[in-house]
């Protein structure tokens, strides 16, 4: 029997509104039996996690055009002890912004080119004004990305 992927979902959320994204992620990979799920807040997630894991989901607010400090701090801490394993892993990355994303989007990738790590979906999205009619597309987003770690395409 093959043993069950293990996709890590990292967050910060000062509001609420973030972590409202997050937890629809989290319900989607829950409808993939393949995939076991670990929750973890950016300040609170270490290297040893991501050694841990098949696959990152990065869900962050976007704050003065780019991630927030926490997420920003979760890189600092493992950028280059993670270079240094090769982690290269899939990752895909879900924005809850005030105004369009991009800051945040193009930060990110910039630091996932370097720490290994390789865009699985093109990023999600999503305004603060959006969340309640949009929330399915976070739960969609996240069964999707875990669809297609469980049959391994990322």
């Amino acid at each position: 029997m093959l043993s069950k992927k293990r996709l890590l979902i990292i967050y910060h959320s000062q509001g609420g509104n973030t972590e409202k994204l997050a937890e629809a992620c989290f319900e989607g990979i829950l409808r993939q039996n393949e995939v076991e799920v670990f929750f973890k807040r950016a300040l609170g997630t270490t290297l040893r996690d991501v050694l841990n894991c098949d696959a990152l989901l990065i869900v962050t607010p976007e704050y003065f055009g780019t991630m927030s400090g926490a997420v920003k701090d979760f890189f600092d801490r493992t950028y280059y002890p993670a270079r240094e394993k090769n982690v290269n892993l899939p990752y895909a990355l879900l924005v809850c912004c005030e105004n369009e994303g991009q800051g945040t989007q193009r930060d990110i990738e910039k630091i996932a080119s370097g720490y290994v790590l390789r865009k699985a979906l093109d990023p999600l999205i999503i305004r603060d004004n959006e969340i309640e009619t949009r929330r399915h597309e976070a739960v969609e987003f996240g069964q999707t990305f875990a669809a297609g770690l469980a049959m391994g395409i990322f």
